[in-house]
C-alpha cells in the first residue's frame, strides 16, 4: 500500500484502486529494461482510481529516491497500456484508436 498527495490535493491509496497494470520489461542480454521508462532502474505502474481517473506510480531502485504518483489523461493511459502490451479497458477503447496507427 502507498498513499500519495496528487497535484490537485487529492490523496490516492493504491490499495483502493479499481485496477493496476505493471510495466513490461525486455531483457537486453544483461538486464531487464522497463518499456515504460526505458531504463533498468526506474519503474512505473498504472492505476485506475475508484473514480475512474488514471495515475502513474513511479519509483526507482536507486537509493535515496522517492516514490511518486501523478494523474495522467486517458490518452496517456492508453499509450502506456499499449506500449506495455496490455489490452485496453472498456473506458479507453475509444481513445485507443486515436493513439495507435
Amino acid at each position: 500500500m502507498a498513499r500519495y498527495r496528487m497535484s490537485d490535493g487529492m490523496i490516492v491509496d493504491t490499495d483502493n484502486a479499481s485496477a493496476r497494470w505493471n510495466e513490461a520489461a525486455d531483457f537486453d542480454g544483461r538486464n531487464f529494461i522497463s518499456r515504460a521508462t526505458g531504463g533498468q532502474w526506474d519503474h512505473e505502474a498504472l492505476y485506475r482510481s475508484r473514480r475512474g481517473r488514471y495515475y502513474l506510480e513511479s519509483w526507482s531502485d536507486w537509493e535515496g529516491t522517492h516514490e511518486s504518483a501523478e494523474w495522467i489523461s486517458k490518452e496517456e493511459a492508453a499509450r502506456w497500456l499499449l506500449l506495455n502490451n496490455h489490452d485496453l479497458p472498456g473506458d479507453l477503447k475509444e481513445v485507443g484508436d486515436q493513439v495507435i496507427d
